[in-house]
C-alpha cells in the first residue's frame, strides 16, 4: 500500500470514528429526553425495518454473497431475511401487551399500597455482529431493542463490509441517526469502549472475555452470544436415514459456519458405518460438487487454512477422513472444502478441542448413553444440544442430566428460529438471551414502582422504639404480614 492510499485510509477511519462519536451523543441525548417512546413510535420503527428488508432482499443477499465469495441467496433469504421479517411480525402482534405495566402483589403490612412494574427502555444499545449470519445477528437484537423502546448502533464484522456499506445506505434515509445507525468503518476498540446502556456481542469466547472486561469499566451490562462444540446424539431407536437428513441439513448449511451447528455426533457403535453411508447419500444428493453455487464458501483465506489444517491434523494423528462428495477436490481458489465425516478422533486432535465452524463432522461411536452424558458434562457447556430419539424416558434423561444454551429433539439448529423461546448460551457459550418477549425484557429495565396508601401503619415502627414497635413487629412475624 503506497503512502497516499495509507493516508486516505487513516483519514477515512478518523472520519468514521468522529461520525460514530456524534451518533452516539445524539442517541444518548435522545434516549434521555424521550426516555419512553410510545407504542405508535415503536410500531412505526418496526414496520420501517420490515419494509426495508422486504424491499431489498436480493440486494442484501448479493452483498452477503460478495463478502463470502459465494453464498446461495436462498440460504440468506431462508436463514436471515425470513427469520427477521417473521420476528418483526411476531413482535408487532404482541408489543402492546408486553408494554403494559404489570401489577404485583403487595405485602399485607403495606395494605392499601400498590406495586407496579413498568418495562422501561435502557437507552442506547450497541450491537457487535460476526460475519457468519451478519444480517440476522445485527437486526435480531435490533427488533428486540426497538420493541423495548431503545436506540441502536450496529458494528458489523470486517469481513462483512459490502453488507455494512449497503445497510448504511439503506438505513440512513429511513431512520434518524438518533434511533438506528450502521457504522461500517468504526474500529472495534472505539466501539466497545463507549458507555453503552447495554452491549450485545456475538463471536468467540476468547474475544468475549476482552469485550466483557472492557464493558466492566463502564458498568455496561452485556449479552454475549458465543458458540462452542454442540453435540448431537443419535439414539439406537431412531431411524438413521431420517437422522442423517435432518442433522446434515443443520450441519452443512452455510458450509458449517453456524454457531449452533452440530459440532460432533454420537452414534451407536454397531451403526456407525450405516450412519456414515446415509449421510453420504443425502449430502451428495444436495450438493453435486463443492463447486456448486448451492454450497457456501469459507469466509476468507484464514478460515480456509484453519479448516484444511484441522483436517490434516486429524488425519496425521490417525483419524479417517471421508469425503462425502467422493473424490471431489478441495477448491482453494473458491475457498471450498467438501463436507467430510471424520472417524477415529481423539482428544489430542484440534478437531476435538476447538469449535469446528466448518464442514467437518466427527462421528463418535458409543456403547452407553451414560458415557455420552458424562463426556458432554466433562466439557464446556454448549450453545446447542441435539438428541434424535422417540424414547420419552431417554429424552427426559438427556434433558435433565445435561445443560446447554438450547436443545432440539429430533432435529438440530431450529430452536434458534423460534420467536416464542429465548435464544442464548450458558457458561462458555454465552450469557443473556433475546428473541420475542425475552428479548423485550433483556433490553428493558423492569422498573418497580411502589405507591403508598393514604394511611400506613408502618410508621408505628418509627423511632423512638418502644412497645408500639414490639407489638407491630410481633404481629408481622406471627401473621406473616
Amino acid at each position: 500500500m503506497n503512502s497516499a492510499v495509507e493516508a486516505t485510509a487513516v483519514v477515512s477511519a478518523v472520519e468514521e470514528n468522529n461520525r460514530f462519536q456524534q451518533v452516539f451523543a445524539k442517541q444518548r441525548k435522545a434516549s434521555r429526553q424521550a426516555a419512553y417512546p410510545d407504542l405508535a413510535t415503536r410500531i412505526a420503527n418496526l414496520k420501517k425495518l420490515e419494509k426495508l428488508l422486504k424491499d431489498n432482499q436480493m440486494a442484501i443477499a448479493d452483498a452477503i454473497s460478495a463478502d463470502y465469495g459465494n453464498r446461495p441467496n436462498q440460504e440468506t433469504r431462508m436463514l436471515e431475511i425470513y427469520g427477521l421479517i417473521s420476528g418483526i411480525d411476531y413482535s408487532l402482534k404482541r408489543l402492546k401487551k408486553w408494554m403494559k405495566p404489570q401489577k404485583r402483589h403487595v405485602a399485607l403490612a403495606y395494605m392499601g399500597a400498590k406495586n407496579t412494574v413498568i418495562p422501561q427502555p435502557k437507552g442506547v444499545i450497541g450491537i457487535v455482529t460476526p460475519w457468519n449470519y451478519p444480517l440476522f445477528l445485527a437486526f435480531s437484537p435490533v427488533i428486540s431493542a426497538l420493541s423495548a423502546g431503545n436506540r441502536c448502533i450496529i458494528k458489523l464484522a470486517a469481513n462483512s463490509q459490502t453488507l455494512a456499506n449497503l445497510l448504511n445506505e439503506l438505513v440512513s434515509p429511513v431512520f434518524d441517526e438518533d434511533t438506528l445507525a450502521i457504522m461500517p468503518g468504526v474500529s472495534a476498540r472505539e466501539f466497545t469502549h463507549m458507555p453503552w446502556d447495554h452491549l450485545v456481542f456475538t463471536g468467540s469466547p476468547a474475544t468475549a472475555t476482552t469485550v466483557m472486561e472492557t464493558a466492566a469499566k463502564t458498568l455496561t451490562p452485556v449479552t454475549l452470544e458465543l458458540g462452542g462444540k454442540s453435540p448431537t446424539i443419535i439414539a439406537d431407536d431412531f431411524n438413521l436415514k431420517k437422522a442423517a437428513e435432518r442433522m446434515s441439513f443443520g450441519k452443512f448449511l452455510n458450509a458449517g459456519q453456524t454457531c449452533v451447528a452440530p459440532d460432533y455426533v454420537f452414534v451407536p457403535r454397531a451403526k456407525v458405518d450405516e450412519f456414515v453411508e446415509e449421510v453420504r447419500k443425502v449430502v451428495s444428493s444436495r450438493y453435486t460438487s463443492a463447486a456448486s453455487k448451492d454450497y457456501t464458501s469459507l469466509i476468507d483465506q484464514k478460515a480456509f487454512n484453519r479448516i484444511t489444517s484441522t483436517l490434516t491434523d486429524a488425519v496425521d494423528k490417525g483419524a479417517k477422513a471421508i469425503n462425502l462428495l467422493g473424490n471431489d477436490p478441495i477448491l482453494e481458489d473458491q475457498r471450498k472444502v467438501p463436507p467430510h465425516i471424520v472417524l477415529g478422533t481423539t482428544e489430542e486432535m484440534v478437531i476435538m478441542q476447538d469449535e469446528i465452524f466448518g464442514p467437518l463432522l466427527p462421528v463418535m461411536p458409543y456403547d452407553s448413553i451414560d458415557d455420552v452424558i458424562t463426556y458432554i458434562n466433562e466439557h464446556e457447556r454448549p450453545l446447542g444440544l441435539y438428541l434424535f430419539s422417540n424414547d420419552k424416558a431417554l429424552q427426559e434423561k438427556v434433558t435433565y442430566n445435561t445443560l446447554s444454551g438450547g436443545m432440539c429433539i429430533n432435529d438440530s439448529v431450529f430452536h434458534a428460529a423460534q420467536h416464542d423461546m429465548p435464544f442464548g448460551g450458558i457458561g462458555n457459550s454465552g450469557m443473556g438471551h433475546y428473541h420475542g418477549k425475552e428479548g423485550f425484557v433483556e433490553f428493558s429495565k423492569m422498573r418497580p414502582i411502589f405507591k403508598q396508601a393514604p394511611f400506613t401503619a408502618i410508621l408505628q415502627m418509627a423511632p423512638p422504639y418502644g412497645p408500639a414497635f414490639e407489638k407491630m413487629y410481633n404481629m408481622m412475624i406471627k401473621f406473616k404480614l
